[in-house]
């Protein structure tokens, strides 16, 4: 199920129409509350978000939804009106994992949708990754730290995936940004900088195993 939250009723129309018509289940919502409703009732595999909104704005939304358990790794697209590269930056700071700038095409919409949804199931490897006391569970999309569940976004779990699967290698800014977001992604290399430090943050104790290479960039290394 996917979730679209726009007040304009002709686009999230639209949209809606078109994602069924690609074989999704799809619901819209003119504003925040009765957004909030649905996900009370169910979880949506992704959510394609508008900023501009009647009651809450989108980047509210997004910091709720990366802030509660149930919905923090929920992919989310940020619908972001041309221009405004403050809303975009801020957006993906905050852990969206993608965004489209209006006017957008209803195509791109959906290859953008399968793209994050692919990214979010991945193919992904059933091997158990640890660092000490750090599990990372491909299989179960799952980390836990110390014997306790970490609650990750999607960006954040991919950094953390990619940097225990290569543990020891060292990744630049650049390196990182077009392999979580893309060689397509236009953005700037703080976004990666904001999630690692995201990340360490959940992490806790734990948060020594991703080591910063002062010049360089990043790499997992022991628990400290």
């Amino acid at each position: 199920m996917i979730y679209c939250v726009e007040d304009d009723d002709g686009i999230r129309n639209l949209v809606v129409y078109t994602l069924a018509a690609s074989g999704f289940e799809a619901r819209g919502f003119s504003d925040a509350g009765s957004f909030w409703r649905a996900v009370d009732a169910q979880v949506p595999q992704l959510v394609l978000l508008d900023i501009m909104l009647p009651d809450e704005d989108g980047i509210s939304i997004l910091k709720r939804l990366r802030s509660q358990g149930r919905t923090a790794a929920i992919p989310v697209i940020m619908a972001t009106a041309k221009g405004t590269e403050y809303d975009k930056v801020a957006g993906l700071d905050l852990g969206a994992d993608d965004y489209l700038a209006k006017p957008f095409g209803m195509m791109e919409m959906v290859s953008r949708v399968k793209a994050v949804l692919r990214r979010s199931s991945g193919n992904q490897k059933e091997e158990l990754l640890q660092i000490g006391d750090l599990f990372l569970n491909p299989k179960e999309h799952t980390v836990s730290a110390g014997g306790e569940r970490v609650a990750l976004t999607l960006k954040e779990y991919e950094l953390l995936k990619l940097l225990m699967e290569n543990q020891g290698a060292v990744f630049s800014r650049e390196q990182l940004m077009a392999k979580i977001w893309g060689d397509d992604f236009v953005g700037e290399s703080r976004t990666v900088d904001v999630h690692i430090g995201t990340l360490r943050t959940k992490l806790g104790d734990f948060a020594g195993c991703i080591e910063t290479v002062r010049g360089v960039g990043y790499k997992a290394g022991k628990q400290k």
